[in-house]
């Protein structure tokens, strides 16, 4: 198979960049453990702690809007968004999640800057604690790495 002239992709050094960290309370016994990945991947890649900032949103639903002003205010390379959401026996894990889902992608989208989706979206608190540090890895330092390898693809892009 032909391969293309030109090929583009982040490498997953964090080197110098700015990472915005959004991360909802709500949840918070399993947010902390996301937010401990996120910044082990910024760390283990070669980034600075002192480059990232932190901000705490009551929930999930508040996620988007705080990713994009960060965003917007052209401090931050990345912004990374950290939840969790667990089914319960009504619709409004649907709502939550899928509005989460929604704005978080409309706030990349509307400003330029990569906004990682980091929000476990779960049937079950067993599934939650899965994804949040045990059996099936923790999906904050998946969403960190993802924001790495972003800010490093759009840089080669320019």
């Amino acid at each position: 198979m032909d391969k293309p002239k030109h090929i583009l992709e982040g490498d997953l050094i964090a080197g110098n960049s700015k990472f915005a960290i959004v991360a909802s309370r709500f949840n918070s016994f399993l947010v902390d453990k996301l937010v401990e990945g996120a910044l082990d991947a910024i760390k283990r890649h070669g980034g600075k702690l002192e480059n990232t900032t932190l901000a705490w949103v009551p929930g999930a639903f508040e996620i988007p809007v705080a990713a994009r002003q960060l965003a917007e205010s052209g401090k931050y390379d990345a912004v990374i968004c950290l939840g969790a959401v667990v089914r319960g026996s009504t619709p409004h894990f649907d709502y939550v999640a899928g509005e989460a889902a929604k704005g978080i992608a409309q706030a990349g989208l509307m400003t330029g800057v990569p906004c990682i989706f980091g929000v476990v979206t779960t049937d079950n608190l067993e599934q939650a604690i899965e994804r949040c540090g045990t059996k099936a890895g923790n999906k904050g330092f998946d969403a960190a790495v993802s924001a790495i390898e972003m800010v490093n693809l759009l840089k080669k892009a320019k």
